[in-house]
């Protein structure tokens, strides 16, 4: 079995974070199709960061009978019938994203996966129907629990809109780009690697500033 060489799991209590951004036809996660899916895979290198390893993504058909709501549409610039899209069916999509996170969690000695999104639950109830309606019995993911962006941006740079994030984080940000769920997942990747890896840093600074710390001592 293939491991990783500095294993996530004992870094968010066995979860290995994926993030994930779906673009759907609405709001309604019952009713409205999904239409993109994407997951961005991270995990530690050499020195202890937080860095992307893949990405993978499909372009969905609609599921049958889904509605597709046209102001929806007009927002993410997605035609869900455009042949060039090459879309394959949502059971597909699940099982091709699915496949490479088993094999993360499997390497990163973690028990699942949880979702890493920007207001995450949005894209958590849209993941979720997805799977009941295609009756995949397994999934990765935690099914309720999540990792949100928008909360850790406010926190780490007082802002939560995404774009506005990035530009703090200094990211590039490219709004012709954006409301592609493949775009969006990695900027988003991004982002949250750099809090965590932000937060280490902290965490190393104000450990070297305790008694009997490195701070200040000679070489």
């Amino acid at each position: 079995m293939e491991t990783a060489k500095y294993p996530l799991g004992n870094r968010f209590r066995g979860y290995l974070p994926v993030i994930v951004d779906i673009e759907t036809a609405g709001f309604n996660y019952k009713k409205h199709a999904l239409l993109e899916i994407a997951a961005v895979l991270v995990e530690l290198n050499q020195v202890g960061d937080l860095v992307i390893t893949e990405s993978h993504a499909s372009h969905v058909i609609p599921f049958a009978n889904a509605e597709l709501d046209e102001a929806a549409l007009k927002f993410n610039g997605i035609d869900p019938y455009h042949p060039f899209r090459f879309a394959i069916e949502e059971k597909e999509a699940l099982h091709k994203i699915f496949q490479p996170i088993r094999k993360a969690i499997k390497r990163n000695q973690c028990t699942r996966a949880i979702l890493v999104g920007h207001n995450p639950a949005f894209d958590i109830g849209f993941l979720n129907a997805a799977i009941e309606r295609t009756k995949i019995k397994r999934s990765p993911f935690h099914p309720f629990s999540t990792f949100d962006t928008a909360t850790l941006g406010g926190l780490a740079y007082g802002q939560t809109v995404l774009s506005r994030l990035a530009e703090c984080a200094g990211l590039e940000w490219d709004s012709e780009k954006a409301h592609s769920a493949l775009y969006d997942a990695q900027q988003t990747a991004l982002l949250f690697c750099k809090i965590v890896n932000r937060w280490k840093q902290l965490q190393a600074l104000a450990e070297s500033r305790l008694p009997g710390g490195n701070e200040n001592q000679p070489d």
